[in-house]
């Protein structure tokens, strides 16, 4: 099974390959698909866009017989900035399972300059004194001390992607 995973983003890679790693005949291509939505998602449907986007673009450009979209964002509540993620897993003939994960509010601090249109992956660079959290512990990681990082927060939502795909293979 050829697994197309639309980012090169080693934390959500590493995700994916952990959570197919059961499938000891999957080959792994990651590739760099746009989301087609902003760089800074900003709600839940957005995000949900941008993982399908994304899964749609690497089964189509990787010939693969599954692609996974994956994709970070914040979503307004009423009590405040909280950081979402979900995934998408589209198959070549087109089916979409989608499935999201973590949630957990945004410090105060973040929100001002999200609201101002930075991205999440800059603005927690400056706030941890880190260089690259979005490509390692991501702002999951920072927030939690470390308990969750982004990689293990995004398994999550793999392991809800394949078992749905694979229950719906399973009912036919």
């Amino acid at each position: 099974m050829k697994i197309c995973i639309g980012t090169k983003n080693p934390a959500k890679v590493t995700a994916v390959k952990e959570g197919f790693s059961l499938m000891v005949e999957a080959a792994f291509l990651p590739l760099d698909i746009p989301s087609g939505v902003s760089e800074q998602p900003f709600s839940d449907e957005e995000t949900i866009q941008g993982a399908v986007n994304r899964g749609r673009g690497a089964v189509l450009e990787g010939n693969g017989n599954i692609g996974i979209g994956l994709e970070g964002g914040v979503h307004r509540t009423k009590e405040g900035l909280y950081l979402c993620n979900w995934g998408a897993l589209v198959t070549r003939e087109g089916k979409i399972f989608i499935g999201g994960g973590a949630r957990l509010p945004l410090p105060e601090e973040l929100e001002e300059p999200l609201l101002a249109g930075e991205e999440l992956g800059p603005i927690m660079d400056r706030y941890a004194q880190k260089n690259n959290v979005r490509h390692n512990e991501g702002a999951i990681g920072i927030l939690t001390n470390g308990k969750v990082s982004r990689s293990s927060m995004f398994l999550h939502v793999i392991h809800l992607l394949i078992g749905q795909y694979e229950y719906d293979k399973q009912k036919k």
